[in-house]
């Protein structure tokens, strides 16, 4: 390998692992916030949170390390335009279009990877966050309660609160339980609650000793009974949910066996994305070519919309594939295509000697 080569191979891999780190740093404390948010709500566990941060983690990384790839080979271009070291490479005979070798040798590995992940890690990764998510569902609602927080139950307008529950979660202690019912407030207080499991699948807390409120809001009328025993049904067993895993979640493999719409966009996807690094790293090399003179702020804003404008392009004709629209091989074709052609003629632009013009 040429010095050229393995100095600017060198360098693209330095701001490589700089961005990813940033990226995937970025990545985390968003995701952690929003799944924080979502334990305080009661739509999964705390308990389950890093786990759920880490499988989606691994869902990223094809999108972070082909973009921390584009960002790598478009600031290594830029700073040798910058810093005038292009001006010393055309002189030793080379000219925009060697760089193509070694972003190749630098990002033929990072594509490999992208499509290790997108084949394989990422369903895999899938697979546990909808089992993780699948186990918290079936928890019944006590199980899920936190003594002193309030907790709305699964599918049906009510809103519990407890002051104390068993270590086993099937019986509570000091129960409040609000609810709307033909545009009349319901409130129910009782000193102890228990879960039972109807022969259909019907969960229901079985209040004892307490105290039912009724309220119509707007008006004076209130009416208050005691009870001994009181059912309330928590959560309802969803008989009509699907066995299959959903599609992000398949293998390769079997979407390659499924002949629907649906698996073929997601095939579209997993395929897409090592090719999406590539194009991205190849098209850095014209794109990053600007002349130091000027300011480099706005071709770099305007690269980093066009790589933008890549990955939502792969995702809308995913959508396509998925409906129905247009072919896999057709969406490929085009897509990937369109790209290779802007490279295509961006490098014949960037490489065109200007005649000058004759004076007089």
């Amino acid at each position: 390998m040429s010095l050229f080569q393995r100095s600017v191979k060198d360098e693209m891999v330095s701001h490589a692992s700089v961005v990813f780190s940033t990226l995937l740093v970025v990545w985390l404390s968003v995701l952690l916030i929003r799944l924080l948010g979502d334990a305080a709500a009661g739509r999964i566990g705390a308990d389950v949170v890093l786990g759920i941060a880490t499988f989606s983690s691994i869902n990223a990384v094809p999108t972070i390390i082909s973009v921390a790839a584009f960002i790598a080979v478009l600031t290594t271009v830029t700073r040798n335009y910058r810093e005038s070291e292009m001006v010393v490479w055309f002189a030793s005979g080379l000219s925009l279009a060697d760089w193509f070798r070694p972003v190749l040798r630098f990002v033929l590995p990072c594509a490999v990877l992208v499509g290790v992940f997108t084949m394989a890690a990422a369903p895999w990764a899938y697979r546990q966050i909808n089992d993780y998510r699948d186990r918290y569902a079936q928890r019944s609602d006590v199980s899920k309660i936190t003594p002193g927080q309030f907790l709305e139950s699964s599918g049906i307008d009510r809103v519990f609160f407890v002051e104390s529950a068993n270590q086993a979660g099937d019986t509570v202690g000091n129960v409040f339980v609000r609810w709307l019912e033909n545009g009349r407030l319901n409130i129910l207080a009782s000193g102890t609650g228990q879960v039972e499991v109807q022969p259909n699948g019907d969960r229901f807390m079985v209040l004892s000793r307490g105290h039912r409120y009724e309220l119509a809001p707007g008006s004076p009328e209130f009416r208050l009974m005691r009870f001994e025993k009181y059912g309330v049904r928590m959560e309802r067993k969803d008989t009509a949910a699907a066995d299959d895993p959903a599609t992000k979640a398949r293998p390769t493999l079997q979407l390659l066996r499924d002949r629907d719409n649906r698996s073929a966009g997601e095939l579209l996807w997993r395929f897409s994305m090592p090719l999406l690094a590539i194009n991205l790293a190849l098209l850095a090399v014209p794109l990053g070519a600007v002349n130091p003179r000027l300011g480099r702020s706005g071709a770099i804003v305007m690269a980093l919309l066009v790589a933008l404008l890549y990955l939502n392009m792969v995702n809308l004709a995913k959508a396509w594939v998925g409906n129905g629209r247009v072919g896999m091989a057709v969406a490929m074709l085009v897509l990937h295509g369109a790209v290779a052609l802007l490279t295509a003629v961006l490098m014949y632009r960037r490489l065109k000697v200007r005649v000058p013009r004759a004076a007089g």
